[in-house]
């Protein structure tokens, strides 16, 4: 079996992302915290060293570094057989949900989640901004969530895991009380937390936490 060590901050939702799929698919990981918070993936010896894109998380398999979370998503369904898509069609819609979120959902949850609660003094005009454009893509979701169970219809994908990760942390981070303001989208949180195996970020990734300014 593959050796997995995973860098990572317990912040990170593309970190929890390939954890969270690790762990449904049955393996296991050797957690490898990172100070992203004192800037260490800015520096030159860990681009150097570990990723050069700066970027965490960083998924080592048998020593081998891989980067770039929904890529790793698809490699990791496909190399285990589960999440993934069974057709030509269900693969162009998982590629269309993946590429979606990754530009818009993800894209602008995790910058508006990271502002508004671990920056002492974020800017309000911008959390106005990337509010507005949340509450859009939310309303995206929450519209196709109402007629499907999971991105793809009745089963988890990988897709799913990808959108859902920056939407599962608390309340008093992401700043919505789903259940009130989208509550397909809060179903659709609790279908995935009732999958056989599942765990929260912070459950799957130790270590020191990011102080909280909101």
């Amino acid at each position: 079996m593959p050796v997995y060590r995973l860098h990572y901050f317990p912040e990170s939702g593309n970190s929890y992302k390939l954890a969270l799929m690790l762990t449904l698919c049955g393996q296991t990981f050797e957690p490898v915290w990172t100070d992203f918070g004192d800037g260490v993936t800015r520096t030159p010896e860990w681009r150097r060293d570990v990723n050069a894109m700066g970027e965490i998380p960083v998924l080592e398999v048998d020593g081998e570094r891989l980067t770039q979370t929904a890529p790793l998503l698809l490699r990791l369904a496909e190399q285990f057989g589960r999440f993934g898509a069974e057709t030509a069609d269900e693969k162009f819609e998982l590629l269309r949900w993946l590429f979606w979120d990754n530009h818009k959902l993800t894209g602008y949850m995790a910058s508006y989640r990271f502002m508004r609660t671990f920056t002492p003094s974020a800017d309000p005009q911008v959390l106005k901004y990337f509010r507005k454009r949340l509450d859009d893509f939310l309303g995206i979701l929450e519209t196709h969530l109402q007629q499907n169970d999971f991105a793809l219809g009745k089963r988890a994908t990988v897709a799913d895991f990808s959108m859902m990760a920056y939407l599962h942390y608390p309340a008093d981070e992401t700043g919505y009380d789903f259940a009130a303001s989208h509550p397909a989208v809060k179903a659709w949180l609790d279908r995935i937390a009732s999958l056989p195996g599942w765990r929260p970020a912070y459950d799957l990734l130790p270590g020191k936490r990011l102080p909280h300014y909101a």
